[in-house]
């Protein structure tokens, strides 16, 4: 794999040597991380957890999600950043000066990967515009997170996850009917910016193995969120209907919606007409599938209000447990809807395996699964400025260098051990 640093651009044409699957799939990819809170450092930890050297390299104020807690699992460390930084090595870096500056040059030489989340213009002006971080690292991929990109009317203009489900029409969908605008309780936009940063570094990967040049990967959180608009972006495009809250009712499939069993709320989704007959069936109510109003999907969702009061009265007896099993049973898609805490210690999670819990950490696995190359998660989580001297030391920095830019306030390095 060529590196960022190579003065001649090699055309490959053969791939290179598979790594052995104890190695993980991105195994021998060197990655530095320059973004902090979510959406870049989630990308690169799912580097981290299929092989790669990823090293975090924060500034001396440190990424402040540290700080966003409780709970804390170190004085420094938030359970926020645990799960969003491990299998990173760390050096803390101020590249707001020459010297920090010229410690990222030596690191650039040698770096497949640069991930990043600058406000527009700030590498511009340290001196790594687009253009100048390919004239000299042509083989490097160049993975730039923003708000809303960096031209444009918006370009430029910081975005939180929140903030762009405003902007890009996801809270307007999101809510109960008449009740107010609610963002997704997680933050889906930065999570799945995060996903798809990480999809489009392996395509430029792959497309480097024919061409030898890297290249920009350029990923906003409007592009994000306004991607995540199905189906209400067909409805509009194809309507000029504007989508309206529907709480947790689907808008063209009925029913799918959650319901109050008899110990808690129970989500049912009838995709088909075979899956309503089967829905009739387990909760004894057979006529309702032969009503004209409900005989199709068309039939349902005009008439969702009547349909949700025969549906509601059958289901509030019933334990949702028992009649989700039932439900499933007969090929129907049901579940209780889960709090975190029954969502992460129900039998099939445990099974999948997507809780890691070592004593020392508990936090979530990697979500893509590889057969051959798995990811192999390595929990531990370091400290600002922890490998700060090894990672010096092994661009070619000595003992009196490294001391000297710690003495400069160029890189601040933990004490040896």
């Amino acid at each position: 794999m060529p590196r960022a640093g190579s003065a001649e651009v090699l055309l490959m044409t053969n791939p290179p040597t598979p790594p052995a699957a104890s190695e993980g799939a991105l195994a021998g990819l060197k990655v530095l991380d320059l973004s902090r809170v979510l959406a870049g450092p989630y990308c690169a930890q799912m580097l981290a957890d299929h092989g790669a050297d990823v090293i975090k390299v924060e500034p001396p104020a440190g990424d402040e999600t540290r700080g966003w807690g409780p709970p804390f699992v170190a004085p420094d460390t938030s359970a926020y950043y645990q799960n969003l930084n491990r299998a990173k090595r760390n050096i803390v870096v101020d590249l707001s000066v020459p010297e920090g500056r010229d410690i990222l040059d030596t690191l650039l030489g040698d770096t497949d990967v640069l991930v990043e989340n600058f406000n527009a213009g700030t590498l511009a002006k340290w001196g790594y515009a687009d253009e100048e971080l390919r004239r000299r690292f042509p083989a490097l991929i160049h993975c730039r997170v923003t708000g809303f990109g960096t031209d444009g009317p918006l370009g430029g203009q910081p975005g939180y996850d929140a903030v762009l489900q405003a902007y890009g029409g996801l809270m307007s969908v999101n809510g109960e009917p008449d009740g107010p605008p609610l963002r997704v309780g997680v933050p889906v936009v930065d999570q799945v910016t995060g996903i798809l940063a990480f999809s489009g570094i392996l395509l430029a990967l792959h497309e480097r193995h024919r061409s030898g040049l890297g290249q920009l990967v350029d990923c906003t959180l409007l592009d994000t969120a306004v991607s995540l608009l199905h189906p209400h972006s067909a409805s509009w495009l194809a309507s000029g209907i504007v989508p309206r809250r529907t709480g947790s009712a689907h808008p063209s499939i009925a029913p799918y919606d959650s319901f109050t069993a008899a110990d808690g709320p129970l989500f049912i989704a009838v995709g088909n007409d075979r899956q309503f007959g089967a829905l009739t069936e387990v909760l004894a109510v057979p006529g309702l599938a032969d009503d004209p109003r409900f005989r199709t999907n068309q039939d349902r969702v005009r008439h969702q209000r009547e349909l949700r009061a025969a549906l509601e009265e059958a289901i509030a007896e019933r334990p949702r447990a028992d009649l989700a099993a039932q439900l499933t049973a007969r090929g129907v898609p049901a579940s209780p809807v889960h709090d975190v805490a029954e969502a992460l210690t129900s039998p099939q999670v445990r099974h999948r395996g997507l809780v890691i819990d070592t004593g020392d950490y508990r936090g979530l696995a990697s979500p893509v699964s590889l057969s051959r190359t798995p990811a192999r998660v390595r929990p531990e989580v370091r400290g600002a400025g922890a490998d700060t001297r090894d990672v010096l030391d092994a661009a070619g920095y000595d003992g009196e260098a490294v001391a000297k830019a710690v003495e400069d306030g160029a890189v601040r390095a933990a004490d040896p051990s």
